[in-house]
This record gives structure tokens, sequence and C-alpha cells, in this order.
């Protein structure tokens, strides 16, 4: 897909890869819209041309209300990007049920509802992209964080299915699935703490946000089904699916850690 010209609507795009992920489809002469739940936030890229709608997504109304504002400014949307989520670092056997509702409202239910709102017009033009962000947790499970593995694996499993149903309508779905990204992401969830244990990792291995924003930017311009960022991610993925054993393992030594 070209980008130039292109209606791109972010949500989450107040911090972090949201917001490094509008800045850089602005850079390649997309036009934008932004959401978040603070106004005040998203000052720096209204600044730089975008259209804000700030909104709570895990109220269905906002949800609605800033699809039909974006629809009103520019008329259609192109490309949605699901940014949107929250994280939870509690075993799932004694999660609080509220908080891991809520984190499922967000990480899943609000991005779904998006992509319906947002393929309307698609589905009608033949024509648009719907960018779901996941995780690498998506793929494989981080048992210090179950419950927020189990909404990110059902935003792969729903984008899979999304491209499927969406292809004989000229839509595009595509999953984005992060590594560890230098954000504020863990100072945000909704409960506990990640493993100390994975600081040296995050340490060797993460990415920057304006990093993780140009795979996806790439992504969308090549029609890709699934981006992993760093890219080397993949090796991870492969590892679970083929010695599953022994990831299940090393996984259950770096959680045991923390207790």
């Amino acid at each position: 897909m070209q980008i130039r010209d292109k209606i791109v609507l972010v949500t989450g795009a107040s911090q972090g890869i949201g917001a490094s992920t509008a800045l850089a489809f602005a850079r390649r002469g997309a036009k934008l819209a932004v959401t978040a739940r603070s106004d005040e936030r998203l000052q720096s890229l209204a600044d730089a041309g975008a259209f804000v709608v700030a909104g709570d997504l895990l109220e269905p109304a906002d949800r609605r209300r800033v699809i039909e504002k974006t629809l009103a400014h520019y008329g259609r949307i192109d490309i949605l990007i699901n940014n949107a989520g929250v994280g939870l670092y509690a075993p799932a056997y004694d999660a609080p049920m509220e908080q891991v509702r809520s984190m499922f409202e967000l990480n899943v239910f609000a991005g779904l509802e998006m992509a319906q709102l947002a393929s309307v017009g698609m589905r009608e033009r033949r024509s648009g992209t719907i960018v779901n962000v996941s995780s690498i947790v998506g793929k494989v499970t981080a048992p210090w964080s179950t419950l927020y593995s189990a909404s990110k694996y059902a935003v792969c499993s729903l984008t899979d299915g999304l491209r499927m149903e969406l292809r004989p309508f000229g839509v595009h779905a595509m999953a984005v699935c992060p590594g560890y990204v230098r954000t504020d992401f863990s100072n945000h969830v909704l409960a506990g703490t990640a493993p100390g244990s994975l600081a040296g990792a995050r340490a060797r291995f993460a990415i920057t946000p304006e990093q993780c924003a140009d795979a996806i930017v790439r992504g969308v311009e090549r029609n890709s089904r699934t981006v992993l960022s760093p890219r080397f991610g993949w090796l991870m993925v492969a590892a679970a699916r083929l010695l599953p054993r022994l990831v299940d393992a090393q996984m259950e030594r770096i959680s045991q850690r923390n207790r």
C-alpha cells in the first residue's frame, strides 16, 4: 500500500508506540487522526497537523464517536492502527477478575469494535488496512503475564481471521508483535510487576518506539501478514513451536525468580 495521502487513525497515540507510529506515517505523507484518553498528551501530534479526538476506548460510545468524528473530518479511514492496550502482571490463578475483564475489554473488544466500525467504509471502497498491535507474548506465553499473553494471543487470532474474512473485499489485516520496547508501558499496568531478572534481557534486546513504528509502516507498505519487531523474535517463536518443553522450562525459571 502507498502511504502518501492515506487517512490513518491511530489509537493509544499519546505516547510510546502509538505516538511514534503516528509520526512515522506523517513523515511518509499520511493524514493523521489520533485518539487517547488525554487531550494534553495528544497536543504535540495536533501541532504536527493531526486531527485529535480524545476518548476512552473502554467506552463503546467513545469508540463510535472517534470513528464518526474522523469520518466527518476526513471522509474516510484508509488505515486503522489498533494500538491502545494495557498490561497485567498477576498470576492467572488469583488475578482480580474485574481487572482481567477491563484488560480484555481494551486489548481485544475495543480493537474488534474499532475494526468493525472502520471496515464498513473500507469494504464499500474495497480498500483499506487494519493493523492490530499484539505482542511477542501473543506468540509465546509469558507466565509472569499469562492473562496479558492470552489477550494478545486473541489479538493475533482475531487478526488472522479478519484477514481471511476481509480479503474478498480488498481489505488487509496485519498483526504486529513487538518484543520489549522502551516505553512507560510497565508503569501503567493494572497490577503487579515484571520479573526483575528480565532487566538484563531488556537492556540487550530492547528496541525504541521509533524502531517499532518504522517496522509497522514497512509492514503496511508490504501488506505483511505479521510483523515481529525486532525480527529475531521469530527465533523465539520457532523455538516455542519446535522445543516447547525447553521454552516452557526457561519461562518458568524466569517467572519463579520473581516470587
